[in-house]
């Protein structure tokens, strides 16, 4: 039997299941198998006579050239590796073997999907990634940082959001990557996409909203428009927060393949945030009181010697108050000592409004507390500091549904007129205490 190689060979060429491009010297394509709709989402009717630099992602579009320069001038490629848009949007990673035809001055390449390979890799490198980021990091910042590191990697072209929920707000804290070690609050809309991830717990898709970023628009008419990507941070069934993906432009969407490599990146992020978060809490707790929040005794003592030693350096003065909540007892015994407890966290929070953020405010136990004054300019700012305190601790405050108000006597020792050593400085403050406890009496 004659077999007519001629006609046979068209129908051999569309058989093979990757795809065969011929490219003119201007680069339009002149032929493409049958295999380019499976590929690309075109027929070849589509595709023929059309410009080959239409289809490629724009962020490889310069080095594609590049290549093409280098096989037309007779240097055969076999494992050069790019980005194609599919008709839907979503990128499709090609490798190529290509060579250059001089008699007929045309490019002939075979084109074969590698999407699936490189996604099996970015999972596998983003596990280690975020493992490592993990291991690294001192902070819940310190490995946000690291996160946004690696989604910048798996989609180089996105703008990231992370927030996490803050408990029945409503609200998202989240990092402020402007800054070093910044946070940011802020609100999520009412019937957007975000408030649907969060309450369903489940990935969306959809529009990105280009008047509130981060956000995206609640309905979604297809797939063209999904250049916004969210899945939740769950946990142990809580919903940590979420995590956000938006492109500012409409010509790459995200796809299926997309979202279930980000929700498996949220996964893992989601464990390792607990656990960060739960470590934060541990060396908290180790320097905290666990009733009011404030420096513990530990770390007070280990922050005055700080003090004290640069202050000697420095030629610097400081001040220790020591006071204590005067007829706390009696509280405890008529209202109970839950509203003694209430009280504690009540003064312990005025003492943090009354002073500045470079100052200590610690509780040394009981109804005793302890406040730190760096940089002081001599007495008189020490009893202004004291008159404020004094006026603001005997605010009125509701214990038990009873309106109550509350006196504290306070002493003050300065360095390093009445001392040189933490230990002189805490008996003297002690004593001065006492002193005008009694003489409150």
């Amino acid at each position: 039997m004659t077999i007519d190689l001629n006609a046979l060979y068209p129908k051999l060429v569309n058989l093979i299941l990757d795809t065969i491009f011929v490219v003119d010297e201007s680069g339009q394509i002149v032929f493409v198998s049958e295999a380019c709709l499976q590929l690309l989402g075109y027929s070849s009717a589509e595709m023929i006579g059309t410009p080959l630099l239409d289809y490629i992602h724009p962020e490889d579009q310069e080095r594609t050239l590049v290549a093409a320069r280098r096989v037309m001038s007779g240097h055969t490629h076999t494992d050069f590796e790019n980005r194609y848009l599919h008709r839907d949007g979503h990128a499709v990673h090609i490798l190529w073997s290509a060579r250059w035809s001089e008699e007929d001055r045309l490019r002939i390449a075979v084109a074969r999907d590698v999407t699936a390979l490189r996604r099996g890799d970015q999972t596998r490198n983003a596990l280690y990634r975020i493992s490592e980021a993990a291991h690294e990091a001192e902070t819940l910042r310190d490995l946000c940082d690291g996160v946004h590191s690696i989604i910048g990697e798996l989609f180089p072209e996105s703008d990231l959001y992370l927030g996490f929920n803050q408990s029945r707000s409503g609200r998202l804290s989240s990092p402020d990557w402007r800054t070093d070690s910044g946070w940011i609050d802020w609100q999520v809309t009412p019937v957007s996409a975000l408030e649907d991830v969060i309450n369903t717990r489940k990935s969306l898709m959809a529009a990105r909203d280009p008047v509130h970023p981060g956000l995206g628009m609640h309905t979604r008419t297809g797939s063209e428009v999904a250049n916004w990507l969210a899945v939740p941070l769950v946990f142990h069934e809580s919903v940590l927060g979420v995590l956000v993906i938006e492109r500012a432009t409409m010509a790459v969407s995200y796809d299926e393949a997309d979202k279930s490599l980000l929700e498996f990146v949220a996964t893992q992020v989601a464990a390792v945030v607990e656990r960060k978060r739960a470590e934060e809490n541990l060396r908290f707790l180790a320097h905290h009181d666990g009733l009011t929040g404030l420096t513990n005794r530990s770390l007070f003592y280990d922050r005055l010697e700080t003090a004290l030693r640069s202050a000697s350096r420095n030629e610097g003065r400081l001040a220790l108050l020591y006071l204590d909540v005067n007829d706390f007892k009696q509280i405890n015994d008529t209202l109970g000592h839950e509203a003694g407890d209430q009280l504690l966290i009540e003064m312990a929070q005025r003492l943090r409004d009354c002073t500045r953020e470079a100052d200590t405010v610690a509780r040394m136990g009981g109804d005793e507390f302890t406040v730190l004054l760096t940089d002081v300019h001599g007495r008189e700012s020490v009893e202004n500091a004291m008159v404020k305190i004094r006026d603001m601790l005997s605010l009125p405050v509701v214990l038990g549904g009873k309106t109550v108000r509350v006196s504290c006597s306070i002493g003050s020792a300065m360095y390093p007129k009445d001392g040189e050593t933490a230990r002189l400085l805490v008996s003297k403050a002690d004593t001065a205490m006492y002193a005008s406890k009694r003489q409150a009496q």
